[in-house]
């Protein structure tokens, strides 16, 4: 993952944080943290789900978009679990190196 890359879900993961730490009245990120752990992984399942169907009817548009919001709501869980950013994108790149050794 390019260091691009990473700054937007950095930035995306640093608002997570900064709305945890000083609410935004209407924000649906903070309506997500207060509803707490439950409702956060129901929509992460949803949104797996919702990626899952996007890729089968074979919508690329669909997938992308699905995709984001996948991925926003894994942000929110990490951020709501207290696990850093960092820590997902060391194992990714732990797992690639890995990956990398093993496949010669």
């Amino acid at each position: 993952m390019s260091e691009k890359h990473e700054a937007i879900l950095e930035e995306l993961y640093k608002v997570v944080i900064e709305r945890a730490e000083n609410p935004v009245s209407g924000s649906y990120t903070n309506y997500l943290l207060d509803k707490g752990l439950d409702k956060i992984l129901n929509k992460l399942g949803v949104q797996a789900i919702e990626v899952a169907i996007a890729a089968k009817n074979g919508h690329k548009s669909d997938i992308v978009y699905e995709s984001a919001d996948l991925v926003y709501h894994l942000i929110v869980l990490l951020a709501a679990s207290a696990i850093p950013l960092e820590d997902l994108i060391a194992e990714l790149r732990k797992r690639r190196n890995y990956s990398e050794q093993t496949s010669d």
